[in-house]
């Protein structure tokens, strides 16, 4: 799985908490990361529509859903894809020991494991959302941890 994951997750539960569309540059300072490395994960996002741009002097980016109903699978598939993170290649039918294709009638006990993994750690992925992310953060730091946040996105230059 690509870092971009992990700031896309980042980026869709600060966009929870803030009260107007948020530009890239300051999604980018907020987490010190480069806005032209956090743009690229912002735009998957909203190719894949979980976000939008707002165009405008107070423009930026918003949910498009509420985050009840975006899924981290459907983050880990916005930027990076959608293929499995095992992809089998028929080693069995290599080397001087070579099963022959025709004897390869299903999966190898370790394209199985892996499918079977893979499958596991998706459904697991589907059943987490946004709002599940940012209410463990509420958790974690209490009721009021998304207002530092708001504050520092609505104050000039970031400052609070």
């Amino acid at each position: 799985m690509s870092s971009g994951v992990e700031w896309a997750l980042h980026c869709c539960v600060v966009l929870t908490a803030a009260e107007r569309p948020v530009p890239a540059s300051r999604l980018a300072e907020l987490h010190d990361v480069s806005g032209t490395y956090l743009a690229k994960q912002l735009q998957d996002l909203s190719r894949a529509g979980l976000v939008r741009s707002v165009q405008g002097k107070s423009g930026g980016y918003v949910l498009t859903r509420a985050p009840e109903d975006i899924s981290l699978l459907d983050v880990v598939e916005a930027v990076d894809g959608a293929r499995p993170a095992f992809v089998c290649t028929e080693i069995r039918q290599r080397g001087p020991l070579a099963t022959p294709a025709e004897a390869c009638t299903k999966p190898c006990p370790i394209a199985r494991a892996m499918g079977a993994a893979d499958q596991a750690w998706r459904a697991a992925l589907r059943e987490t959302t946004i709002a599940d992310l940012a209410r463990t953060v509420t958790d974690d730091n209490g009721p009021h941890a998304f207002d530092g946040i708001r504050a520092w996105l609505g104050a000039p230059g970031g400052r609070i």
